[in-house]
Protein backbone atom coordinates (compact mmCIF):
# COMPACT_ATOMS: atom_id res chain seq x y z
CA UNK A 1 0.00 0.00 0.00
CA UNK A 2 1.33 3.57 -0.85
CA UNK A 3 2.76 5.69 1.81
CA UNK A 4 0.36 8.61 1.68
CA UNK A 5 2.16 12.13 0.93
CA UNK A 6 2.59 14.33 3.87
CA UNK A 7 0.00 17.08 4.07
CA UNK A 8 1.47 20.05 3.12
CA UNK A 9 3.06 23.18 5.32
CA UNK A 10 0.63 26.14 4.78
CA UNK A 11 1.58 29.24 3.01
CA UNK A 12 3.54 31.62 5.40
CA UNK A 13 3.52 29.69 8.07
CA UNK A 14 6.79 30.44 10.50
CA UNK A 15 9.40 28.45 11.28
CA UNK A 16 10.60 29.35 14.96
CA UNK A 17 14.33 30.30 15.38
CA UNK A 18 16.90 27.54 16.83
CA UNK A 19 16.98 28.10 20.41
CA UNK A 20 20.96 28.75 21.37
CA UNK A 21 23.36 25.95 23.14
CA UNK A 22 22.01 25.14 26.22
CA UNK A 23 25.53 25.46 27.63
CA UNK A 24 26.56 28.75 26.13
CA UNK A 25 25.11 31.12 28.95
CA UNK A 26 26.79 28.77 32.15
CA UNK A 27 30.23 28.67 30.44
CA UNK A 28 30.83 32.15 29.73
CA UNK A 29 29.31 32.96 33.46
CA UNK A 30 31.79 30.47 34.77
CA UNK A 31 34.53 31.74 32.66
CA UNK A 32 33.91 35.32 34.07
CA UNK A 33 33.46 34.52 37.09
CA UNK A 34 37.05 32.17 37.22
CA UNK A 35 38.42 35.39 35.31
CA UNK A 36 37.71 37.48 37.89
CA UNK A 37 38.54 35.52 41.11
CA UNK A 38 41.96 34.98 39.89
CA UNK A 39 42.85 38.42 38.98
CA UNK A 40 40.90 39.55 42.45
CA UNK A 41 42.69 36.72 44.38
CA UNK A 42 45.44 35.50 42.74
CA UNK A 43 46.66 33.68 46.10
CA UNK A 44 43.80 31.39 45.51
CA UNK A 45 46.66 29.71 43.31
CA UNK A 46 49.08 27.54 44.83
CA UNK A 47 52.41 27.24 44.36
CA UNK A 48 52.60 24.03 43.66
CA UNK A 49 55.41 22.31 42.61
CA UNK A 50 55.94 23.79 39.00
CA UNK A 51 54.90 27.30 40.97
CA UNK A 52 51.70 28.34 39.00
CA UNK A 53 50.73 30.98 41.66
CA UNK A 54 54.19 32.77 41.13
CA UNK A 55 54.04 32.21 36.86
CA UNK A 56 49.85 33.96 37.70
CA UNK A 57 51.40 37.20 39.65
CA UNK A 58 53.92 37.79 36.89
CA UNK A 59 51.55 38.20 34.05
CA UNK A 60 48.62 38.92 36.31
CA UNK A 61 47.75 42.27 34.16
CA UNK A 62 47.48 40.35 31.02
CA UNK A 63 44.71 38.49 31.56
CA UNK A 64 42.62 41.34 31.24
CA UNK A 65 42.56 41.03 27.59
CA UNK A 66 40.60 38.14 28.19
CA UNK A 67 37.60 40.44 28.54
CA UNK A 68 37.70 42.01 25.28
CA UNK A 69 38.12 38.75 23.57
CA UNK A 70 35.44 37.49 25.21
CA UNK A 71 33.07 41.00 24.43
CA UNK A 72 33.31 40.51 20.86
CA UNK A 73 32.49 37.12 21.11
CA UNK A 74 29.58 37.92 22.93
CA UNK A 75 28.36 40.46 20.58
CA UNK A 76 28.89 38.77 17.56
CA UNK A 77 26.56 36.07 19.06
CA UNK A 78 24.50 38.60 20.24
CA UNK A 79 24.56 37.46 23.79
CA UNK A 80 23.42 40.30 26.70
CA UNK A 81 23.92 37.85 29.29
CA UNK A 82 27.18 36.90 28.23
CA UNK A 83 28.32 41.11 28.12
CA UNK A 84 26.86 41.07 31.64
CA UNK A 85 29.01 38.68 33.24
CA UNK A 86 32.13 40.52 31.93
CA UNK A 87 31.56 43.34 34.13
CA UNK A 88 32.88 41.09 37.24
CA UNK A 89 36.22 40.31 35.52
CA UNK A 90 36.28 44.00 34.50
CA UNK A 91 35.69 45.35 38.07
CA UNK A 92 38.38 42.91 39.02
CA UNK A 93 40.92 44.10 36.87
CA UNK A 94 40.03 47.56 37.66
CA UNK A 95 40.24 47.27 41.04
CA UNK A 96 44.19 45.69 40.68
CA UNK A 97 45.30 47.53 38.16
CA UNK A 98 42.98 50.52 37.34
CA UNK A 99 45.92 52.91 38.99
CA UNK A 100 48.25 52.59 36.73
CA UNK A 101 46.22 53.81 33.89
CA UNK A 102 46.73 57.71 32.74
CA UNK A 103 45.37 59.55 35.28
CA UNK A 104 45.22 63.42 36.63
CA UNK A 105 48.48 63.61 39.46
CA UNK A 106 46.85 65.00 43.24
CA UNK A 107 46.61 68.58 43.35
CA UNK A 108 49.31 70.99 44.58
CA UNK A 109 48.75 74.14 46.13
CA UNK A 110 50.55 76.34 43.86
CA UNK A 111 54.32 76.68 45.25
CA UNK A 112 54.19 73.66 46.53
CA UNK A 113 55.50 71.43 43.48
CA UNK A 114 57.03 67.92 44.12
CA UNK A 115 60.38 68.16 44.37
CA UNK A 116 61.59 64.28 45.27
CA UNK A 117 64.55 63.68 47.82
CA UNK A 118 66.41 61.32 45.40
CA UNK A 119 65.91 60.41 41.74
CA UNK A 120 67.15 56.93 40.92
CA UNK A 121 67.94 55.00 37.55
CA UNK A 122 68.06 50.89 38.14
CA UNK A 123 68.99 48.86 34.91
CA UNK A 124 70.52 45.23 34.38
CA UNK A 125 72.87 46.11 31.49
CA UNK A 126 73.11 42.44 30.11
CA UNK A 127 76.56 40.65 30.56
CA UNK A 128 76.63 41.25 27.05
CA UNK A 129 76.40 44.74 26.81
CA UNK A 130 77.88 45.76 23.29
CA UNK A 131 78.81 49.19 24.21
CA UNK A 132 78.58 49.74 28.16
CA UNK A 133 80.13 53.53 27.54
CA UNK A 134 77.43 54.54 25.70
CA UNK A 135 74.57 52.73 28.14
CA UNK A 136 76.15 54.32 30.94
CA UNK A 137 75.60 58.18 29.08
CA UNK A 138 71.89 57.05 28.69
CA UNK A 139 71.60 56.39 31.98
CA UNK A 140 73.80 59.78 33.19
CA UNK A 141 71.44 61.87 30.56
CA UNK A 142 68.09 61.48 32.76
CA UNK A 143 70.62 63.33 35.82
CA UNK A 144 69.30 60.86 38.42
CA UNK A 145 71.24 61.02 41.82
CA UNK A 146 71.57 57.19 41.84
CA UNK A 147 72.46 54.55 39.10
CA UNK A 148 72.46 50.92 39.98
CA UNK A 149 73.30 48.46 37.27
CA UNK A 150 73.74 44.81 37.28
CA UNK A 151 75.23 42.01 35.32
CA UNK A 152 78.87 44.42 34.99
CA UNK A 153 81.63 42.71 33.57
CA UNK A 154 84.76 44.15 34.31
CA UNK A 155 85.58 45.76 31.12
CA UNK A 156 81.85 47.68 32.38
CA UNK A 157 82.66 48.44 35.34
CA UNK A 158 85.88 50.72 33.20
CA UNK A 159 83.95 51.83 30.78
CA UNK A 160 80.79 53.27 33.57
CA UNK A 161 83.42 54.71 35.67
CA UNK A 162 84.96 56.72 32.67
CA UNK A 163 81.74 57.27 31.56
CA UNK A 164 80.34 58.40 34.74
CA UNK A 165 83.24 60.34 36.46
CA UNK A 166 82.48 63.89 36.08
CA UNK A 167 78.95 63.80 37.31
CA UNK A 168 79.21 60.40 39.54
CA UNK A 169 82.84 60.78 41.33
CA UNK A 170 81.38 57.93 43.47
CA UNK A 171 81.09 54.15 42.67
CA UNK A 172 80.95 50.75 44.69
CA UNK A 173 81.11 47.50 43.01
CA UNK A 174 80.86 44.02 43.96
CA UNK A 175 80.88 40.86 41.81
CA UNK A 176 78.44 42.24 39.20
CA UNK A 177 76.46 44.44 40.75
CA UNK A 178 77.71 48.62 40.93
CA UNK A 179 76.78 52.05 42.52
CA UNK A 180 76.97 55.17 40.77
CA UNK A 181 76.38 58.41 42.75
CA UNK A 182 76.16 61.83 42.98
CA UNK A 183 76.75 61.87 46.99
CA UNK A 184 79.17 60.25 48.57
CA UNK A 185 79.42 56.46 49.73
CA UNK A 186 80.33 55.03 52.91
CA UNK A 187 80.06 51.59 55.04
CA UNK A 188 80.33 49.70 51.56
CA UNK A 189 80.00 45.89 52.26
CA UNK A 190 78.75 42.79 50.31
CA UNK A 191 75.54 41.49 50.83
CA UNK A 192 75.37 37.55 51.08
CA UNK A 193 71.67 36.46 49.17
CA UNK A 194 73.56 33.46 47.48
CA UNK A 195 71.33 30.28 47.30
CA UNK A 196 73.40 27.78 49.07
CA UNK A 197 72.85 25.50 45.34
CA UNK A 198 75.12 28.21 44.40
CA UNK A 199 79.20 28.32 44.44
CA UNK A 200 81.00 31.16 46.26
CA UNK A 201 81.81 33.09 42.82
CA UNK A 202 78.09 33.85 43.06
CA UNK A 203 77.97 37.78 44.45
CA UNK A 204 74.97 39.50 43.54
CA UNK A 205 74.67 42.20 46.24
CA UNK A 206 76.19 44.92 48.05
CA UNK A 207 75.40 47.47 50.41
CA UNK A 208 76.51 51.13 50.60
CA UNK A 209 75.45 54.42 52.79
CA UNK A 210 74.73 57.61 50.64
CA UNK A 211 75.33 61.15 52.16
CA UNK A 212 72.06 62.69 50.72
CA UNK A 213 71.21 66.53 51.15
CA UNK A 214 68.12 64.51 53.58
CA UNK A 215 70.36 62.80 55.82
CA UNK A 216 71.94 59.29 55.64
CA UNK A 217 70.23 56.23 53.32
CA UNK A 218 71.06 52.96 52.70
CA UNK A 219 71.26 51.35 49.61
CA UNK A 220 71.11 48.27 48.52
CA UNK A 221 71.54 46.64 44.85
CA UNK A 222 71.18 43.39 43.88
CA UNK A 223 70.07 40.62 41.41
CA UNK A 224 68.15 37.84 42.53
CA UNK A 225 68.86 34.44 40.38
CA UNK A 226 67.26 34.13 37.31
CA UNK A 227 63.91 32.22 37.05
CA UNK A 228 63.47 28.98 34.34
CA UNK A 229 60.20 28.52 32.32
CA UNK A 230 60.08 25.10 30.90
CA UNK A 231 58.40 21.67 31.02
CA UNK A 232 58.11 21.44 34.58
CA UNK A 233 56.99 24.75 35.21
CA UNK A 234 58.26 27.96 36.83
CA UNK A 235 61.88 27.73 37.94
CA UNK A 236 61.77 30.09 40.75
CA UNK A 237 63.44 27.96 43.66
CA UNK A 238 66.57 29.90 43.82
CA UNK A 239 64.90 33.15 43.01
CA UNK A 240 62.87 32.70 46.16
CA UNK A 241 65.83 31.50 48.41
CA UNK A 242 67.53 34.32 47.81
CA UNK A 243 64.43 36.78 48.17
CA UNK A 244 64.22 35.05 51.67
CA UNK A 245 67.36 35.95 52.13
CA UNK A 246 67.52 39.22 51.26
CA UNK A 247 64.55 39.65 53.23
CA UNK A 248 66.51 38.79 56.39
CA UNK A 249 68.81 41.23 55.57
CA UNK A 250 66.56 44.01 55.42
CA UNK A 251 64.64 43.17 58.31
CA UNK A 252 67.97 43.72 60.85
CA UNK A 253 68.79 46.78 58.88
CA UNK A 254 69.09 49.01 61.50
CA UNK A 255 69.02 51.72 59.04
CA UNK A 256 65.40 54.11 58.89
CA UNK A 257 65.67 55.37 55.61
CA UNK A 258 66.72 52.31 52.77
CA UNK A 259 66.59 51.97 48.94
CA UNK A 260 66.32 48.64 47.37
CA UNK A 261 67.41 49.20 43.70
CA UNK A 262 67.39 45.79 41.76
CA UNK A 263 66.88 42.97 39.25
CA UNK A 264 64.81 40.88 41.14
CA UNK A 265 63.63 38.48 38.31
CA UNK A 266 60.11 38.92 39.63
CA UNK A 267 56.55 41.48 39.91
CA UNK A 268 55.79 43.66 42.70
CA UNK A 269 52.71 41.12 42.49
CA UNK A 270 54.75 37.68 42.45
CA UNK A 271 54.56 36.26 46.28
CA UNK A 272 57.56 35.93 45.86
CA UNK A 273 58.34 39.34 47.16
CA UNK A 274 56.46 38.85 50.48
CA UNK A 275 59.79 38.67 52.55
CA UNK A 276 60.70 41.90 51.77
CA UNK A 277 57.31 43.53 52.22
CA UNK A 278 57.68 42.26 55.93
CA UNK A 279 60.72 44.24 55.95
CA UNK A 280 58.72 47.17 55.47
CA UNK A 281 60.09 47.85 52.16
CA UNK A 282 57.28 49.82 49.91
CA UNK A 283 56.42 49.50 46.50
CA UNK A 284 55.51 52.45 43.46
CA UNK A 285 52.65 54.23 44.95
CA UNK A 286 50.41 55.10 41.68
CA UNK A 287 48.07 57.78 44.24
CA UNK A 288 50.56 60.07 43.89
CA UNK A 289 50.57 60.35 40.37
CA UNK A 290 50.06 58.47 36.32
CA UNK A 291 53.41 55.75 37.05
CA UNK A 292 51.89 53.45 33.96
CA UNK A 293 53.17 49.65 34.36
CA UNK A 294 56.46 50.62 33.13
CA UNK A 295 57.33 47.02 32.09
CA UNK A 296 60.85 46.35 31.53
CA UNK A 297 61.45 42.93 30.22
CA UNK A 298 61.79 41.73 27.58
CA UNK A 299 63.32 45.04 25.90
CA UNK A 300 62.39 43.53 22.91
CA UNK A 301 58.68 43.32 23.50
CA UNK A 302 57.79 44.21 27.71
CA UNK A 303 55.83 41.66 29.24
CA UNK A 304 56.39 42.60 32.78
CA UNK A 305 58.62 44.91 35.23
CA UNK A 306 61.05 42.69 37.06
CA UNK A 307 63.12 45.76 37.76
CA UNK A 308 62.34 47.12 40.86
CA UNK A 309 62.92 50.19 43.25
CA UNK A 310 61.40 49.82 47.10
CA UNK A 311 61.88 51.58 49.50
CA UNK A 312 61.39 52.58 53.59
CA UNK A 313 60.13 55.46 55.46
CA UNK A 314 59.48 56.72 51.76
CA UNK A 315 57.34 56.75 48.59
CA UNK A 316 58.35 55.63 45.64
CA UNK A 317 56.94 57.72 42.65
CA UNK A 318 56.47 59.07 39.39
CA UNK A 319 58.16 54.94 37.66
CA UNK A 320 58.63 54.77 34.29
CA UNK A 321 60.93 52.80 31.61
CA UNK A 322 63.32 54.71 29.78
CA UNK A 323 64.13 53.62 26.21
CA UNK A 324 66.16 50.54 25.43
CA UNK A 325 69.84 50.05 25.66
CA UNK A 326 72.34 47.58 24.74
CA UNK A 327 70.36 45.38 27.09
CA UNK A 328 67.18 42.67 27.10
CA UNK A 329 66.21 44.91 29.60
CA UNK A 330 64.71 48.35 29.83
CA UNK A 331 66.21 51.18 32.63
CA UNK A 332 63.60 51.66 35.08
CA UNK A 333 63.76 55.22 36.58
CA UNK A 334 61.82 56.66 40.08
CA UNK A 335 61.59 59.45 41.78
CA UNK A 336 62.08 58.70 46.39
CA UNK A 337 60.17 61.37 48.69
CA UNK A 338 61.45 60.22 52.11
CA UNK A 339 59.07 60.21 55.21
Amino acid sequence: MPKADPPPTPTGSIHPRPTPHPRQLPWAAAFSVLLAALLAFPSLVPNTPGHPGSLLETFLPWLGLAVPLLLIRALLRRSAATALALLLPTAAWLGQFGSLLPHTAPHTTPGTAHHPDLTTVQHNISDENPDPSRTASALAATDPDLIAVEELTPAAVTAFTAALAAGYPHHATHGTVGLWSKYPLTDVRPVDIRPASLGPDWNRALRATAATPRGPVAVYVVHLPSLRLGPTGFGSARRDESAVLLGSVLTAEPADRVVLLGDLNSTTDDRALAPLRAARMNTPDPATGPTGFAFTWPASFPLARIDQVLARSGTVTRVRALPATGSDHLPLTAEIRFD
